[in-house]
């Protein structure tokens, strides 16, 4: 599910980049998505891997920080900024639009309609980070669209640590432990409500079973994005698109996820200090 756009209107800047950005590399795999619907464009990335996990901070804090990294989109010229973390978009994307007015946020939310609508016996697992599981958004979503749904929220802060750091020895057994809620309530999908755990998807999926239906944002995160770029008649047409990778944290590790989410389409990862 994506939380809407802001309006914006039409300008001269087509071939401009799209700006995404997270706290971590987790947003990887929304850009992903966002190269396969538009391959035409060009694109900047940012993930804040020195401050993550942004599912322990404050929402003053989460908005501090947030606002740093669109800036840094902003001043490398996006003409779309697309918020590829759940904990971002539910803790202050409202405000993040109020304090930049003049382009397009584009948020990435749980996709709680969209499993309302998959679940056969009506039982959902979400799997958020602890920030996400306590924000009202979060509640309102459940509230609205899966209300006569049974969903068991397991809020986690072990997991994005453990994939920034591509622990991946540990990553097995603190998934058994963080998933079991899912297996005790028996449900039928499972919603990964952190840009995050797509990169876990196969453990995810290995540990609740074949039956399980599990769902994530990107693809519909990428349409969206389209929406907006061709409403606003902004649309890429360069035959010759580039994309830029920016890390706030170390980049050896950094690199490494990128290469596994983007494959041929990685580009190198530079390191970035935000004031």
């Amino acid at each position: 599910m994506v939380a809407g756009p802001s309006p914006a209107p039409a300008t001269d800047m087509d071939n401009q980049p799209i700006g995404v950005l997270d706290s971590g590399v987790g947003g990887l795999t929304v850009l992903s998505e966002i190269r396969k619907e538009l391959p035409e464009e060009s694109t900047i990335y940012i993930g804040d891997s020195h401050n993550a996990p942004y599912g322990k901070r404050t929402p003053e804090n989460i908005l501090f920080l947030s606002e740093k990294l669109i800036q840094f989109l902003l001043d490398k010229n996006a003409k779309i900024i697309v918020i590829a973390c759940n904990t971002i978009t539910v803790n202050g994307i409202e405000k993040l639009r109020e304090v930049f007015p003049k382009v397009p946020i584009v948020g990435t939310v749980p996709v709680v309609k969209m499993a309302a609508a998959v679940t056969k016996n009506k039982k959902i697992g979400l799997l958020v980070t602890e920030a996400t599981a306590k924000s009202a958004y979060n509640q309102n979503l459940i509230t609205t669209f899966a209300n006569d749904c049974d969903v068991t929220i397991v809020g986690t802060n072990k997991l994005v640590p453990l994939i920034e750091a591509e622990n991946n020895k540990v990553l097995p057994k603190v998934i058994e432990e963080e998933l079991a809620p899912f297996k005790e309530k028996g449900v039928d999908t499972v919603i990964l409500g952190s840009t995050h755990f797509p990169i876990l998807r196969s453990m995810i999926q290995d540990f609740l079973g074949p039956k399980v239906v599990v769902l994530d944002s990107g693809g519909a995160v990428a349409r969206q994005v389209r929406r907006i770029l061709t409403n606003n008649n902004i649309l890429s047409d360069d035959i010759h698109p580039t994309h830029e990778l920016y890390t706030t944290g170390n980049v050896a590790p950094f690199s490494q996820i990128a290469k596994k989410i983007l494959k041929d389409k990685f580009t190198s990862v530079s390191s970035v200090v935000l004031e």
